[in-house]
């Protein structure tokens, strides 16, 4: 009998065609729905067998896998993940940072070196516009709250760092991969997991329509998030962007140290 793999998984948007085909089938994965900061300390603690982690946490063992072809991207601008300012990029001095996913943390502050050129002050900050742009002069924002914010009603510039990315290396960007220990998954399991990002990228009307809760406008927004900004998988590309992102974070001392990528 095949185990039960436990699954710690993300509950943003665009995180759900990856675990649409999952909750389907309770005899193969247990899967729990975190922020990405928290999926990261369940994996470490040995307390899931694989967890949809921001793509940082890779760095934190040696003993981590990717799982092969899944991982959820973009090329060019991402909506989702964005640093909201209220003065040029030249100008910002104090920069407040979302502490919902590393990945993202590591993102900005790459950026702000080899792109924008500036040095600010980091602050960490939970999630929430306002009060960041309040208390600095940009904040940094993830997932579903930076997809739905009104920035322009906060007087606020917004900066795709998806777009910046791939503006700065010509390289897709991976936020986030299904990522464990050696021997902790099956390969059953982690051809099945493949099938699910396929079954999930065919189902993007239904996961939508999920996310809308039978509000018209919420669900065409969603659609269009998932059809035009995300990027499923984890090709030749997405590799190199993703092996270069994570070099730049370890020599900022943001990781523990360099490796190559290792998969299951």
């Amino acid at each position: 009998m095949t185990p039960v793999v436990r699954i710690g998984a993300v509950g943003y948007l665009n995180a759900r065609p990856l675990t649409w085909a999952l909750d389907a089938a309770p005899d193969q994965w247990q899967v729990r729905y975190d922020l990405p900061s928290i999926c990261a300390g369940l994996l470490e603690a040995g307390e899931i067998d694989l967890g949809l982690v921001p793509s940082i946490e890779y760095l934190q063992s040696d003993s981590y896998r990717l799982v092969p072809g899944v991982g959820i991207g973009s090329r060019g601008p991402v909506a989702s993940v964005a640093l909201f300012t209220r003065r040029p990029v030249g100008q910002i001095r104090r920069l407040a940072l979302d502490t919902s996913s590393r990945t993202s943390v590591a993102l900005i502050r790459i950026l702000c070196l080899h792109r924008f050129g500036i040095t600010p002050e980091f602050v960490m900050h939970g999630p929430d516009l306002a009060g960041m742009t309040a208390a600095c002069d940009a904040g940094l924002l993830i997932g579903d709250p930076a997809l739905e914010a009104d920035h322009a009603a906060l007087g606020l510039t917004k900066i795709d760092l998806g777009e910046e990315w791939t503006a700065m290396t010509g390289l897709p960007f991976i936020y986030a991969a299904w990522t464990g220990r050696v021997g902790t998954v099956p390969r059953g399991q982690v051809l099945a997991l493949q099938v699910a990002q396929d079954e999930g990228v065919r189902a993007l009307d239904a996961v939508a329509a999920e996310y809308g809760r039978g509000d018209a406008g919420a669900t065409h927004r969603a659609l269009a998030y998932l059809r035009d900004n995300m990027r499923y998988g984890l090709g030749p590309d997405e590799a190199k962007g993703l092996q270069l992102f994570l070099d730049h974070a370890a020599d900022l001392g943001l990781a523990p140290r360099r490796r190559r990528l290792e998969f299951f």
